[in-house]
């Protein structure tokens, strides 16, 4: 298979720079996540991974009395952020900036919590999750969603989708396999919810498509680029029984803090 053409990437940053937020996800389950976080300090110290526009960031923000370091790869992403962060007086709390989870200039034990939705597959589960590890204190907890396989065997439709971008997808004791390896205790998983895929993310996402016909309307190539990316809210319409994010909440081992 070919890959994507430079004016594929540039309409697909167009679509997805405008929206709320790049993945699915909500307040109410940011909030379900964080309340799994048992012994988080008061003020606790958090790092977002690929945070995109940062909606989660403002929920957390929100919900939590902590600093926030957001890291995303994409410039564009994060200095939108960074307007939202400053129109909002969050400049002392928020502190975006743009950054590879595979190779981030933080020091070991910075955060009481790594949070991360829909992110941590890009750099391949185990290493990401080598990543957080290193990251936390002991005792920090980490929070993240990762898209699983809710079939043994999805569609070939589906599975050929998903195959493009997360080839190594697995099932929900995939990921518990994984962050055992990794040295974290679970805390609790839960699935999203359909609204969390609809709210935020694929409801935006399909008013935007239509905005994007309108302006590109005589221009072929542009066209059945944005008709290749309305597929994926229509897939998850049609086969939403056969695949998930599933929320995990971990802690890192050697905290000390028994049965908490």
């Amino acid at each position: 298979m070919s890959e994507p053409s430079t004016r594929f990437w540039e309409i697909f940053h167009e679509l997805y720079e405008g929206l709320p937020r790049q993945g699915p996800g909500n307040r109410a389950s940011a909030a379900r996540a964080l309340a799994l976080c048992r012994g988080l300090p008061s003020s606790p110290a958090i790092l977002d991974l690929g945070c995109g526009v940062g909606a989660q960031t403002l929920h957390l923000a929100e919900l939590t009395s902590g600093t926030l370091v957001a890291v995303d790869t994409h410039a564009p992403s994060i200095e939108r952020l960074q307007r939202t962060v400053a129109a909002l007086g969050l400049s002392e709390r928020i502190h975006p900036r743009v950054g590879d989870m595979a190779a981030l200039d933080l020091p070991p034990g910075s955060f009481d919590l790594v949070w991360s939705e829909g992110a941590l597959y890009q750099i391949g589960l185990d290493a990401a999750l080598a990543e957080c590890h290193r990251l936390l204190r002991p005792g920090g907890l980490l929070a993240f969603t990762d898209a699983v396989w809710r079939v043994p065997s999805p569609p070939p439709e589906i599975k050929a989708s998903f195959d493009l971008d997360y080839p190594s997808m697995g099932r929900v004791p995939d990921v518990l396999a994984a962050i055992d390896r990794a040295g974290f205790a679970l805390l609790g998983h839960f699935t999203l919810p359909d609204e969390a895929w609809w709210e935020d993310f694929y409801t935006p996402m399909i008013h935007r498509l239509s905005a994007l016909h309108a302006k590109y309307a005589d221009q072929a190539e542009d066209l059945a680029v944005l008709e290749q990316l309305a597929r994926e809210p229509e897939m998850h319409r049609r086969h939403a029984d056969t695949y998930a994010y599933e929320f995990f909440v971990v802690r890192r081992d050697g905290s000390g803090l028994g049965d908490l």
